[in-house]
């Protein structure tokens, strides 16, 4: 019995191969997004230097600080008080989570759109990444945009009494609509991993 030899891959045509190439073009905008994580980097320390500056007493810091967390048309504050440590703090999970969301596109958007990262077996491989496709990635963006949504909701919310009640219904109601895309999201995406089998049972 003869053994079949492995057939030699399949020739890709000038046209096909030269549209495959094209997703190369994404590489500068995954390139650019990873200069705009070294800023927000960037503008954590800055924050949490003028954080910590403000709590040793330093003038300009403090200064500094108050003026991030002032509302426009408010009384601005004039001490580092419990309450503004808590918005610089709600302001520097932002961009964390903003930073994560960063991480998500760029490395599952490279993997997914791009090129295979050959990650296999990395130590630090992420735990979603093993799995990444299109869908679970727009699902876990969608998450990411809501945790982020919740930051900016809760940071509304401190200084309640200093907004309308239509700016506080305006901001609920993205905030919803935001988990409501979420929940869709994720829905049509287990119709799409698991769709509906027909029932075999006689009528």
């Amino acid at each position: 019995m003869k053994n079949s030899s492995p057939q030699p891959p399949r020739k890709i045509g000038i046209l096909p191969n030269l549209i495959f190439m094209s997703r190369w073009l994404q590489l500068p905008l995954y390139l650019g997004l990873i200069l705009a994580q070294c800023v927000y980097v960037y503008h954590f320390w800055v924050e949490l230097v003028d954080l910590i500056g403000a709590a040793m007493g330093s003038a300009s810091s403090l200064d500094h600080i108050l003026d991030a967390v002032a509302i426009p048309g408010a009384t601005r504050p004039d001490k580092l008080n419990e309450q503004t440590i808590m918005l610089v703090v709600l302001a520097l999970i932002d961009v964390v989570m903003i930073s994560n969301l960063l991480i998500m596109v760029i490395v599952g958007g490279y993997e997914t759109f791009v090129s295979r990262m050959n990650l296999e077996g990395h130590p630090d491989q992420p735990e979603w990444l093993s799995h990444v496709n299109a869908s679970v990635l727009k699902v876990k963006l969608a998450t990411a945009i809501i945790g982020i949504s919740s930051i900016h909701l809760l940071k509304t919310f401190i200084n309640a009494n200093l907004y309308d009640a239509k700016t506080l219904i305006a901001q609920t109601g993205i905030h919803i609509a935001f988990l409501l895309s979420a929940m869709a999201i994720a829905y049509c995406d287990r119709l799409m991993v698991h769709p509906s089998e027909p029932s075999d049972k006689p009528h």
